[in-house]
């Protein structure tokens, strides 16, 4: 039975006109690198169903009008890792999806799944609230969960007969339980992602060929070689001073032939690793919407594991060094998602992935190419480039209104004027004033 909390109490803002038309909108469609000016979009029954010159395209009697004038309607974006609460505070969960929503996410990938969170995929693919398009893992395969090929035969079963969409890997599974994880999957037709246990490690990740890998997990102990005599802490820290980048070019390449996709979160380990202080990261957007106990308790983990990490010269070079590897698999022709851990550690959801596209320009990719990781990317990955991704007709009306050009300035996707998720439009003004029911 659906929540009622989920369910909004708005559920009259779900009813609206089946035909709207975005008039005279300079449009970036996201298939190549180009911005139309002067055209008209029109949405029909949550698809797109015609663009054109605005001179030409009629708009339908009765269709809702949304002004594009000076403004730049792009797909709606992607957060490939990302988390979404139990049932158990559905208040919370309701919160959650609607800030993805805020901050022009209209597609998710659960990375910790449950069964509530199966509800909530056919809840919003029937429309009934509002939320991302959602993809979910399961319940992560690690090695409490799974200790023993058995049981990590199981569970692949298990999941994929409730029809979860992947498998998440957690840090802790043996390579014994991997490898049966990862043939029962293969045999099921089931794919799997996450990060690459330190029993596991990067080559057989590859070998086996994850669907993706995130957080980049993996690479600098690979990096270091096996027989460093390192601990390697977070993500491979403690690894720094063994690491030889001569190996890079031989790393993208094996990533590349693997056919495996790279969701960086770049932004948490910038918050992580990097030099702002937490004072300066309570002030990211959207923070103001985030319980107050949940910032504390990010604020806290920070502080800890900074106060607990090397000195400032290794941090340093540990970024410089996941900015390059980005760099360089982008460059070697490897798959990059947007995903930047939402919310968790100083990334409220829907905001933190603007700051993650942003780090992406600042590792060396243009705003173009960062772009391409939250829309066309996650299509093709999903093998769903007719359904979402491109402002197109035909697909799917996820779409962000902006008041700026992103392919000038990343930045400039922060600028919403107003997010369409399957052609169900909320203004600058609905989500503020649903915004600001969460703060304080």
């Amino acid at each position: 039975m659906a929540n009622p909390i989920v369910l909004l109490a708005s559920l009259a803002a779900l009813q609206q006109p089946q035909v709207t038309a975005f008039t005279d909108v300079t449009v970036i469609p996201m298939d190549r690198e180009r911005a139309v000016p002067g055209q008209t979009v029109i949405v029909r029954e949550g698809r797109i169903a015609q663009i054109g010159p605005a001179s030409r395209v009629r708009v339908p009697e009765g269709a809702t009008r949304i002004d594009g004038t000076g403004k730049f309607l792009m797909p709606g974006l992607a957060e490939m890792h990302a988390h979404i609460p139990g049932p158990q505070n559905a208040a919370f969960q309701e919160r959650v999806l609607f800030m993805y929503l805020a901050g022009g996410v209209t597609t998710i990938r659960g990375m910790l799944g449950q069964p509530n969170h199966l509800q909530l995929r056919e809840q919003t693919a029937a429309g009934t609230i509002w939320s991302p398009t959602i993809y979910t893992s399961g319940p992560s395969l690690n090695g409490n969960s799974a200790p023993s090929p058995d049981v990590a035969r199981r569970m692949v079963e298990e999941q994929r007969q409730a029809g979860y969409d992947l498998l998440k890997i957690h840090p802790g599974l043996s390579r014994a339980a991997f490898d049966t994880m990862a043939a029962t999957a293969n045999r099921v037709g089931i794919t799997f992602s996450g990060h690459v246990p330190a029993g596991v490690g990067l080559a057989r990740a590859l070998e086996a060929r994850y669907s993706t890998i995130d957080h980049i997990d993996g690479y600098v102990e690979w990096l270091a070689g096996p027989n460093s005599g390192l601990a390697p802490g977070f993500f491979g820290l403690g690894m720094m001073a063994a690491v030889d980048q001569s190996r890079i070019p031989e790393i993208v390449r094996r990533t590349r032939e693997a056919g495996v996709w790279i969701v960086p979160t770049q932004t948490l380990f910038e918050t992580m690793a990097g030099t702002e202080s937490v004072e300066q990261m309570r002030l990211y957007p959207g923070m103001e919407y985030m319980p107050q106990q949940t910032v504390q308790q990010w604020v806290q983990a920070v502080t800890n594991n900074r106060a607990q990490g090397p000195g400032p010269d290794v941090l340093a070079s540990f970024l410089e060094l996941r900015r390059r590897l980005i760099r360089e698999l982008h460059a070697g022709g490897v798959g990059l998602l947007l995903g930047s851990d939402a919310p968790q550690w100083m990334n409220p959801p829907g905001f933190s992935v603007h700051r993650e596209l942003g780090s992406y320009v600042r590792s060396g990719l243009t705003p173009y190419q960062a772009l391409e990781t939250g829309t066309r990317n996650v299509a093709r990955h999903f093998r769903a480039e007719n359904e979402f991704g491109t402002v197109a007709e035909g697909r799917r009306a996820d779409l962000i209104l902006l008041d700026a050009n992103p392919l000038e300035n990343i930045d400039n996707t922060m600028r919403i004027a107003g997010v369409m998720v399957r052609g169900r439009w909320l203004s600058r003004a609905d989500i503020e004033q649903r915004l600001a029911t969460y703060r304080g």
